[in-house]
């Protein structure tokens, strides 16, 4: 029985009888081909798959600044142990290798970037470092009270009282509309800002509808 073989560019040879069909042939071929580029692109795969989940959250992230238990991905370009997946600590701060500690709270991802660069220049010549934040949980809200889901919110953009409570799935009939309250913590003191969802839902007392900030709480009576 006559054996021929064929080389492929991914150094598999597959043995074919005479008369074995010429379509099956191929789709073995394929197989292989689609194996060997998908050992070959381990690193970039795992680098698109990081980016595709930073991309589903509503982050700018070109001013973002990073926060304590903000979850992000640290890779450099063709230096697979280097890729490391970490939570921001509540001093800010991270630990990364060659690097050591270093602040990430209060910067944006570029100038994190810009930063373990500078950092590992003496470690690695032409580092490309890329950042990802895979997950903001810095800046968080809360909507209690007579909502549909109450919770805590962690949000990308510094949302207003009202896409609040639309993110908390709206108010439920047997709210008081004009008696929402917000909490907000500063300087060890409590502020209280008052909120008429129909006053505002219809145009009016639009200053009412503020932009919140960190921590700040929503009570929907």
């Amino acid at each position: 029985m006559k054996r021929t073989f064929i080389q492929t560019p991914y150094k598999f040879k597959i043995a074919r009888t005479a008369g074995f069909p010429p379509n099956i042939l191929r789709w073995v071929l394929a197989v292989l081909v689609l194996l060997g580029l998908g050992g070959c692109g381990a690193q970039s795969g795992h680098l698109v798959e990081a980016q595709a989940s930073a991309a589903n959250l509503t982050v700018d992230q070109d001013n973002y600044l990073l926060g304590p238990e903000d979850a992000i991905e640290i890779s450099v370009w063709k230096e697979p142990e280097l890729t490391k997946q970490m939570v921001v600590r509540p001093d800010g701060k991270i630990s990364y290798p060659l690097v050591g500690e270093i602040q990430a709270a209060g910067l944006t991802i570029k100038q994190l970037q810009q930063e373990i660069h500078r950092h590992l220049e003496k470690f690695v010549t032409n580092a490309n470092v890329t950042v990802i934040l895979m997950k903001s949980m810095n800046y968080k809200i809360y909507v209690i009270g007579k909502v549909a889901k109450p919770g805590d919110f962690a949000v990308g953009r510094p949302p207003t009282v009202m896409q609040a409570l639309a993110m908390a799935g709206g108010l439920t009939p047997f709210a008081s509309p004009g008696k929402i309250v917000i909490i907000r913590k500063s300087g060890g003191k409590e502020e209280v800002f008052n909120f008429n969802y129909k006053a505002v839902s219809k145009g009016s007392s639009l200053e009412e509808n503020r932009i919140l900030l960190p921590g700040d709480v929503v009570v929907v009576p």
